[in-house]
Parts: structure tokens; C-alpha cells; sequence
């Protein structure tokens, strides 16, 4: 077995709605996924459980957790409370922020204009 962890954060009262809908949906596609968390903010984690063996359980595994982070927004949370980006959210980043996005492209070229910071990580290309 390998694993990933993921997060998501929404409002308190709308918390318990997403971390039942993220564990119905884990249960519902037949993968282990232990949910935890300090959810005093909104904050909580899926470590993701899947075989490597098995390309289909690593394709259910991630979009499992697209799923999850689309979710939050729609709840009016984020798609990270505190994992960050990384490359795996990048489309759930511009799910929540759209035009803003463009502005974040802005800012990094601004600051890394030879792409050498984690790129194509954290912000889209």
C-alpha cells in the first residue's frame, strides 16, 4: 500500500456536511481513506490509501482527492487549509480564485522571472 495526505478547510457549519460527504464518497469508490483533523477551523486531512500496483485505485485516489478539494469550495471553503498546491491542486486553485490566478502568475514572474522556484509548482503556468 502507498498513501497521500490531502486537505481541505470550510466554515465550522459546514464542516461535519464535508467530512461526511468526503467519507461517503471514499467509501463509495472502495478506498481506505482516514480522515483527521484540528477542526476547530475548518481544517481536516484524508491520508489516502491505495495500491501502486494498481493504476485504476491510484486514478480513484486522485481524483478522490479533486473531489474533496472542489467540495470545500463549493462549500465555501478552500482547497487547502495548510498542505498548499503543490502540483496536484493547481486546477482546484483556479476553481476558487479564477481571474486572480492571473495576478499570482504576475506576481511570480515578477519575482522568479527565470522560473527557478518550484516551477510549475504552487501557481499554474
Amino acid at each position: 500500500m502507498q498513501a497521500f495526505a490531502t486537505d481541505a478547510c470550510v466554515p465550522i457549519s459546514r464542516l461535519a456536511d464535508c467530512v461526511l460527504e468526503s467519507k461517503a464518497d471514499a467509501d463509495a469508490v472502495g478506498l481506505i481513506a482516514p480522515i483527521v483533523g484540528h477542526v476547530g477551523d475548518g481544517n481536516f486531512h484524508l491520508t489516502v490509501l491505495f495500491d501502486p500496483k494498481v493504476p485504476e485505485e491510484r486514478a480513484k485516489a486522485e481524483a478522490l482527492a479533486t473531489r474533496v478539494s472542489l467540495r470545500a469550495i463549493a462549500m465555501g471553503g478552500t482547497c487547502t487549509g495548510e498542505h498548499g498546491i503543490g502540483v496536484h491542486k493547481l486546477e482546484a486553485l483556479v476553481a476558487e480564485h479564477g481571474e486572480a490566478v492571473e495576478l499570482m502568475q504576475t506576481i511570480k514572474r515578477a519575482l522568479d522571472p527565470r522560473n527557478i522556484m518550484n516551477p510549475g509548482k504552487t501557481v499554474p503556468p
